[in-house]
């Protein structure tokens, strides 16, 4: 073998280890390029209707009575509870006042964005909204994953208190720390707690005022008495009056009264 011949297959050799380890490479990238996961979208911000008569309702009862009202009160079950387990305390508190309550079983922060969207609060004026939201998207799934992070659960509450400035510029907002839940120490009431210690941080002291008295729901033992809260999450009559007992020197105040 000449050396001319020797050079020419050493070059032949070295092109194609150069050309497949490109190809490697290439199918390297590609393979890392569809593995990546997709970028995280917060569905916390994203209004969606949610499904039921009492979505239709709460909307319609607002638009069918405009105009100037003590007390808005903004949220979930919990809120809606108002009406059923929490009405003898309602009447006592707020029967002389005119409030409203815009409370939808299950509903989560986008499902409140949604309402608003719909107009809900465009022919309302409050002097003082009363909200509290986020419980529901804490929840797991079925197979037991997260849809919402605790910082999505976050962003979807303050995006909720940001809408209510915007478009109820003369409204003050009482926010509420979300109430603690399940029967005794739990993951999820830890997410929750995580989650309030940051809302606190939104109370301004001019129109945001930020009241967290979910210790008072909770025994020494961490349990939540049956008596306040018979299934560990929705209050009964005692619970509801701990509540209104809780925002009331506030309220007086944001009232003149």
């Amino acid at each position: 073998m000449t050396f001319t011949t020797m050079k020419t297959k050493l070059f032949v050799v070295a092109l194609a280890v150069q050309l497949a380890a490109s190809a490697q490479t290439n199918v390297t990238s590609t393979s890392t390029a569809a593995a990546a996961p997709a970028a995280h979208v917060n569905a916390a911000l994203i209004p969606v209707k949610h499904q039921g008569k009492r979505t239709d309702d709460v909307i319609a009862r607002a638009k069918a009575a405009p105009g100037d009202y003590d007390i808005e009160f903004i949220g979930d079950s919990i809120t809606q509870g108002w009406e059923t387990r929490g009405s003898n305390v309602w009447n006592q508190f707020y029967g002389h006042r005119k409030a409203i309550n815009m409370g939808v079983s299950g509903d989560r922060t986008e499902h409140v964005l949604w309402r608003f969207e719909q107009g809900q609060l465009d022919g309302i004026k409050a002097k003082v909204a009363v909200l509290m939201i986020g419980t529901n998207n804490s929840n797991k799934n079925k197979d037991g994953t997260d849809t919402y992070t605790d910082s999505d659960i976050l962003e979807g509450v303050v995006a909720i208190v940001n809408q209510i400035r915007t478009r109820q510029p003369d409204t003050k907002i009482i926010l509420l720390g979300i109430f603690p839940r399940a029967k005794t120490f739990s993951p999820q009431r830890g997410r929750l707690l995580e989650i309030n210690q940051v809302l606190a941080k939104l109370d301004d002291g001019q129109n945001i005022f930020y009241i967290d008295f979910g210790s008072q729901y909770v025994e020494l033992d961490g349990s939540i008495s049956k008596g306040i809260m018979a299934d560990a999450l929705h209050p009964g009559e005692a619970g509801y009056k701990i509540w209104a007992n809780a925002i009331e020197p506030k309220l007086k105040q944001l009232l003149g009264e």
